[in-house]
């Protein structure tokens, strides 16, 4: 993971801009009692996405205030937004105008009653139902925990639901030592760490990914497979005798080759290809979580034992420009909204 110190650097640079833009508003943000936050009223393409204003919300009893400074993008934000979840019986009766954002980082500025264990000004993680795409969110103190001093906001945005997904999908699979595990999408944001755990488990790993993705897989440990057609007949060169588990986050044909891998059904999974699951009987693997999962991987990032590689930061006024980054398919790692203070250029024309 040598390579990985120029991006940390820059997503640190990124960070002490975020900080410093923060503090142009100085304590009188929200004094007129709204913020901005990002939106959608029908199904469709990236434009659907649109700013808006809204009351701030109160941290109701159980919950906690955060001043949002970074928000994941997912392919589940893809999802909800195009129309897919509930094609797929996903909340499909949901109102308009919809929410975004699964992920978080930020600062606590407002404690509800019965919340132990947190202070103002706390910088946290963590996840939410939606609603992450905004200057302020109120959550549950349950889907919180503090972020560490020497993880950048862009890191901190990027890892509570992606991270929590891998875990859920490789303790599923139950990866561990002496497997040999095929990850499809293996550059990806939820790939990339789900090989990471995998090697600390002890499993070897084949990743498939595009070619100019290679490189940044062996960092991490992998062996990497040129995804597409012959897929099947390039990891033969490297296992021939097949794989023992396989972990789809690509789509693409991905169970049909695990199987002729010689994977078990019961230990294929997909995060991505719910008819491919039903089809042929894998798992059909969903994310959950957990705020003990979730110190667990913030652990393990402090001891420098996992890389989260954010490939691209936005602000959070070019949400529909995210959304068509990580819509290609093929990037390397995360992409994560920037949240800057109503009146900066993040919501400027």
């Amino acid at each position: 993971m040598d390579n990985r110190n120029a991006r940390e650097d820059d997503l640190d640079r990124s960070s002490a801009r975020l900080d410093r833009d923060a503090d142009l508003g100085g304590d009188d943000r929200g004094d007129d009692g709204l913020m901005q936050a990002v939106h959608f009223d029908r199904y469709g393409s990236p434009d659907v996405l649109y700013p808006t204003v809204l009351p701030l919300p109160e941290a109701a009893r159980g919950e906690l205030r955060v001043r949002v400074r970074a928000a994941g993008v997912q392919p589940a934000d893809i999802a909800r937004r195009n129309g897919e979840f509930a094609r797929r019986g996903i909340d499909a009766d949901a109102a308009f105008p919809q929410r975004l954002g699964y992920e978080f980082a930020g600062v606590v500025d407002q404690i509800g009653d019965g919340v132990r264990g947190y202070y103002h000004g706390q910088e946290v993680l963590g996840w939410c139902d939606g609603g992450a795409y905004a200057e302020v969110l109120a959550v549950p103190a349950a889907q919180v925990v503090a972020k560490p001093p020497m993880m950048s906001w862009a890191v901190a945005g990027a890892l509570s639901a992606s991270g929590q997904t891998a875990q859920v999908a490789l303790r599923a699979l139950n990866v561990g030592r002496g497997d040999t595990l095929l990850v499809h999408g293996a550059a990806g944001g939820v790939g990339s760490i789900a090989v990471q755990l995998a090697r600390l488990a002890g499993a070897r790993v084949i990743g498939s990914a595009s070619r100019e993705n290679h490189a940044y897989l062996r960092t991490l440990g992998v062996e990497p497979v040129l995804y597409g057609e012959g897929l099947v007949a390039r990891v033969h060169e490297l296992a021939p005798q097949g794989v023992s588990v396989a972990l789809d986050a690509a789509g693409r044909g991905a169970i049909a080759a695990s199987l002729a891998l010689g994977a078990a059904r019961e230990r294929i999974g997909t995060l991505v290809d719910a008819d491919g699951a039903r089809e042929h009987g894998v798992l059909r693997l969903r994310g959950e979580c957990d705020r003990d999962r979730l110190r667990q991987l913030v652990e393990l990032y402090e001891h420098g034992r996992l890389h989260v590689h954010v490939r691209e930061i936005y602000p959070l006024a070019h949400a529909a420009v995210a959304h068509r980054d990580v819509e290609t398919g093929h990037g390397r790692g995360k992409v994560v909204l920037m949240v800057y203070q109503t009146g900066d250029s993040g919501f400027g024309p």
